[in-house]
């Protein structure tokens, strides 16, 4: 009987072949991924009043913020993941850094991710305030550029983030999330100086979500642990020096097939510091509501208005309100490129106080600020008026 010469082949590959499924077993088991990810959104934009004037103008990032980003995940094994992410905003028009923060000055962390347990990250982010109660509020169905409340006053936009910061978010349990966030101050000798606190909780049912959140900022002019804030608007510039700072917000929304209705509140307040321009406690209370409807799979439309009012403080009598109507309509031409338009309204009245570039602040009339995109081309008077016309591409 003739041996074939393949036969000592065969066997060794049958030989190996145990080995090759602990091979296989085990990459399967270590799985890693990366995801490159990324948004340039451009438009043209008319506003009826920047500080004096009417303007057209090209924009970009109306609605959703130009950026591009690293999002990776390596399986442990026994349901835990290493994760990190690094975000970097831009200008889309020019190329240009959004800020000069750093290269990565959206998000930049990393950290363990377990299904059971949750997910423990360290770096720069957003806080749980933003990530839970920001998703169901005016900004995530009217973007930030000019559905946000004036100046993003409460932060519901995307413009707060914590540098060095410690964040657990808990896993989703019964609907039910938890979750914490610790910026730290870096300061020798005091781990409180400069340190941001927050914390939030989302409950999904069925076609309701609710979520509540809460923010702390301590030493707002000075702390390293806050990595950005949006105190630049007339709406709260004058309380750019404040010593303390504490946010409060809930929204809540409803579900049914293609409509969506939703009610938001926010509550921030500043505090005085031994260095603040300001020697009394001012407080805006922001009430907001926004519906959404989509006509066909690929056209929606949504709609909101809020109003927020000033305290009476630090010599201002007739506190500033601040009345805005946001519209928007989006049609998708594919999963990754839409056409938008937006338009905004917004009426102030009463007086607030701003800081007039010298170090110190006055008694003003109140200006109107339209979302957070006009926050340094405010209007000159009680009135203005913005209305966009974009292309956002995401990949």
């Amino acid at each position: 009987m003739q041996v074939s010469k393949l036969q000592p082949t065969r066997a060794l590959a049958i030989a190996c072949l145990p080995l090759a499924a602990a091979v296989v077993s085990a990459s399967a088991a270590a799985q890693s991924s990366v995801t490159l990810y990324g948004v340039v959104d451009n438009a043209f934009a008319y506003a009826s009043n920047q500080r004096g004037s009417s303007n057209v103008y090209m924009s970009q990032g109306s609605l959703q913020a130009s950026k591009f980003g690293l999002l990776g995940a390596e399986d442990l094994g026994g349901g835990t993941k290493a994760v990190f992410r690094l975000e970097s905003g831009f200008n889309s028009l020019n190329g240009a850094a959004a800020s000069s923060a750093g290269m990565f000055n959206r998000q930049a962390y990393a950290g363990l991710s377990n299904d059971r347990y949750g997910t423990l990250t360290l770096g720069r982010q957003y806080t749980p305030y933003f990530n839970l109660v920001g998703a169901l509020g005016p900004t995530s169905a009217l973007t930030g550029a000019t559905g946000a409340h004036p100046g993003d006053v409460d932060a519901l936009d995307t413009t707060l983030r914590f540098n060095n910061s410690v964040s657990y978010v808990s896993p989703n349990v019964a609907g039910l999330t938890l979750a914490a966030q610790a910026g730290l101050g870096g300061e020798a000798g005091s781990i409180a100086s400069g340190s941001n606190l927050s914390a939030a909780l989302r409950y999904d049912f069925k076609p309701v979500s609710i979520a509540a959140g809460y923010v702390h900022l301590k030493d707002v002019a000075t702390s390293s642990a806050i990595g950005s804030f949006a105190n630049n608007s007339p709406i709260n510039n004058g309380y750019a020096t404040s010593g303390g700072v504490q946010m409060i917000a809930a929204a809540a929304r409803y579900t049914l097939k293609d409509l969506m209705v939703g009610l938001n509140y926010s509550n921030v307040q500043y505090a005085p510091g031994a260095h603040s321009l300001f020697s009394d406690e001012a407080v805006f209370n922001s009430y907001g509501a926004i519906a959404s409807y989509r006509f066909t799979p690929a056209f929606a439309a949504a709609a909101g208005y809020s109003y927020t009012r000033a305290s009476k403080s630090n010599g201002v009598n007739d506190p500033a309100r601040y009345q805005q109507i946001s519209l928007e309509q989006t049609y998708a031409l594919s999963a990754r490129t839409t056409f938008y338009a937006l338009q905004a309204y917004q009426h102030a009245s009463g007086q607030s106080l701003i800081a007039n570039g010298a170090g110190r602040v006055r008694i003003s009339d109140a200006v109107a600020v339209v979302g957070d995109s006009q926050n340094t081309t405010p209007s000159s008077g009680p009135s203005q008026f913005i209305a966009m016309i974009g292309m956002r591409h995401a990949f």
